[in-house]
């Protein structure tokens, strides 16, 4: 006898034989959807366990973590672990480098002579190179001079000790120190300059020892010009090396003397002397807010030449007042006797000797008024005037010595985006001597500066 199943199976066959083709069809896709439908019931199960895992992980990760404020405390509390950058540096050190590049391009006209060719009078603004001629009757000239000397890059390391002491070192160099060879420092071939060094200090706390601007020089006041110094004649300007102390509004300081020397009748070079025992002293009284800053600033000399001594003493008042958001005005005012060297690149001398061998100081005075306006964020002009007053005793310093030197300037600096100016400036200068002689200067000045 047959079996059951095989019965069963005998049966179907014939059933499925005596079926049409599109019967046998749909019942074999709806076999097939039925199996896929329990396959994908069968995955969203699997799907539902493994969010229900995830979201109980989660909430016992979230109870076991410390909270925002505790993370924050913790970051606050540990100490950062110092990147060691130079092997010979202090733990804790932290470097930093800038400075810019920077094209000048100036076209020259003088009524009265020419300003010698590789001198500072053709690289930026010297009162004292203006050239002058009696009754204006000397020859005019002009000339194009283009150079890149002023580029310049520093260096900076700050540290803080673990007793909370703060010091820092800073070194910065310039372009503008001349040929090493005898095709280096001139136009003819490589245009090579060596390095100069302007600045090089270090400070601990509240005392600084080095080379830096002089105290008795407000650099904050220093106007937004094209040219390199600008305003130059009635500016404190110097660098030197000295011993500083600030505290507070208060900074005193012990710097370097250097006597200049205009010899009796003016007849022979000035003379510069090495022969100071006593160093210049300078104090100076600061306040800042946000209408700007405003500083008093004394200097106490001391002379010495040949034997023969002379002391010289000078107030200087300068400062920024904000004008509004786009307006400021910045100014300085300064003079008295000795003040020499430090006024207008040292147009006038410090002292002179009369005919016996004995030195007096001579008295100098000069300052400027500069007004900047922002036409927009990216668009700023300067008007700037400036002058300088010597008053000679022309029995002792004869009458070809400089008595007065001035200068006004316009400019337009447009910055297409931050840290890059593109600079226009037109300037005329005015130089006269004891005796008359006169002669100007007018310059068109542009710039292209980086800073980095």
């Amino acid at each position: 006898m047959i079996g059951n199943k095989k019965l069963a199976a005998l049966a179907t066959t014939a059933v499925l034989a005596a079926m049409p083709l599109s019967a046998l069809a749909q019942a074999m896709d709806a076999q097939a959807m039925e199996a896929r439908m329990a396959q994908l019931e069968q995955e969203m199960q699997q799907m539902r366990d493994m969010l229900q895992a995830y979201q109980q992980r989660d909430a016992a990760n979230a109870a076991a973590a410390p909270t925002a404020a505790a993370l924050d405390a913790t970051r606050v509390a540990a100490p950062a672990a110092p990147a060691v950058v130079m092997p010979n540096a202090m733990a804790g050190t932290k470097f930093s480098f800038g400075g810019f590049i920077k094209l000048d391009s100036m076209y020259t006209r003088t009524s009265d002579g020419e300003i010698a060719d590789g001198s500072a009078g053709r690289l930026f603004y010297f009162p004292a190179a203006t050239p002058v001629a009696a009754d204006g009757n000397g020859r005019s000239a002009s000339y194009t001079d283009v150079h890149a000397q002023f580029s310049r890059f520093w260096l900076g390391a700050d540290t803080t000790t673990e007793r909370g002491d703060k010091l820092k070192a800073y070194i910065e160099a310039d372009m503008y120190g001349g040929g090493s060879n005898a095709f280096a420092g001139n136009e003819v071939i490589t245009n090579t300059y060596a390095l100069t060094l302007r600045q090089a200090y270090v400070s601990w706390n509240n005392w600084l020892a080095g080379q830096t601007w002089s105290n008795f020089q407000d650099v904050a006041a220093l106007p937004d010009t094209v040219d390199f110094t600008g305003p130059s004649e009635g500016t404190i300007f110097s660098r030197q090396a000295q011993l500083r102390y600030t505290r507070g509004a208060w900074s005193f300081s012990a710097e370097n003397p250097q006597t200049t020397i205009t010899p009796f009748g003016g007849k022979g070079a000035r003379i510069n002397s090495g022969a100071d025992v006593m160093p210049d002293l300078t104090a100076r009284w600061l306040t800042r807010g946000d209408w700007g800053h405003f500083t008093v600033a004394a200097l106490l000399r001391n002379f010495r030449y040949d034997g023969d001594t002379e002391t010289g003493g000078a107030l200087s008042v300068s400062g920024k007042f904000n004008m509004g958001a786009n307006d400021d005005l910045r100014y300085m005012v300064s003079g008295g006797a000795g003040v020499g060297r430090y006024l207008g690149f040292a147009l006038g001398s410090d002292t002179v000797l009369d005919e016996e061998g004995r030195l007096h100081a001579m008295d100098g005075y000069g300052g400027f008024a500069a007004w900047r306006h922002a036409f927009s964020p990216k668009l700023r002009g300067n008007l700037v005037y400036s002058v300088a007053l010597l008053d000679n005793d022309a029995a002792l310093t004869g009458y070809e010595v400089t008595e007065k030197a001035q200068s006004v300037r316009a400019n337009l600096i447009y910055s297409p985006f931050p840290k890059l100016d593109l600079g226009v400036e037109l300037s005329h200068a005015q130089r006269r001597l004891q005796n008359g002689e006169e002669g100007d200067m007018n310059r068109l000045h542009t710039h292209v500066k980086y800073n980095f």
